[in-house]
């Protein structure tokens, strides 16, 4: 009696073990990565004028001639297709900037693949921050300068939904057969990187805290 009941008991425990590993690596898979390691442009790669692009107190600063800075490290081999994404931002008074999807690598000209997540409280452009640039546009602004906010990203399937400090700003599906504007622009999905933009000399941005949880 006494050694079956210590058979059970070894495989309880076993059995408990199994269990809590299982558990651990289902957590370890759904957590967020770190795209940005608050010390250099590491991992990042911008074309011309990579001068807009530098590092100060933690965070990507934004400042200078227009030019794009891709993430091209090592997670997902840089290319995502369903994801969460978010990052902190701040933006200064009348700046524009954007955070790029599903989008490659391109030397110089405003990206052509890919979806656009506007970054804009102020600027005299109308479509404000959370705004899928072009397609589903936001009027309302969600966030203000000189203050961090949350910019969240999440594409699955066909589906993309933005939020701006948890509130969804976008919920958007896009249709089968998606008709899109100007010669040799893919505003589709597919898979890709992402890409932050430094719109313009008047513009001063920031971005830390940039993550993404990889999705089936």
């Amino acid at each position: 009696m006494k050694q079956f009941s210590i058979t059970v008991l070894i495989l309880v425990m076993g059995l408990t073990s199994l269990a809590l590993i299982q558990d651990t690596a289902s957590t370890n898979d759904n957590q967020w990565i770190s795209l940005f390691n608050g010390k250099n442009l590491e991992g990042w790669k911008a074309g011309v004028n990579s001068e807009t692009f530098s590092v100060e107190d933690g965070a990507i600063k934004v400042h200078g001639l227009r030019s794009h800075l891709f993430y091209v490290g090592d997670v997902e081999n840089h290319s995502f297709k369903n994801f969460e994404f978010k990052a902190s931002v701040m933006t200064k008074p009348g700046a524009n900037s954007g955070i790029y999807i599903h989008t490659r690598f391109q030397e110089d000209g405003w990206p052509k693949y890919g979806y656009e997540v506007q970054v804009n409280n102020t600027q005299q452009d109308w479509r404000r921050t959370g705004s899928l640039y072009g397609i589903q546009d936001v009027i309302e602004t969600y966030a203000v300068d000189d203050e961090w906010y949350t910019e969240y990203v999440k594409v699955e399937g066909k589906r993309i939904i933005i939020k701006i400090n948890d509130i969804v700003v976008i919920d958007y599906t896009e249709p089968e057969n998606p008709k899109r504007e100007g010669d040799g622009v893919y505003r589709v999905l597919s898979e890709g990187t992402f890409a932050l933009q430094g719109h313009d000399p008047e513009s001063v941005v920031f971005y830390k805290d940039i993550m993404v949880r990889p999705l089936p």
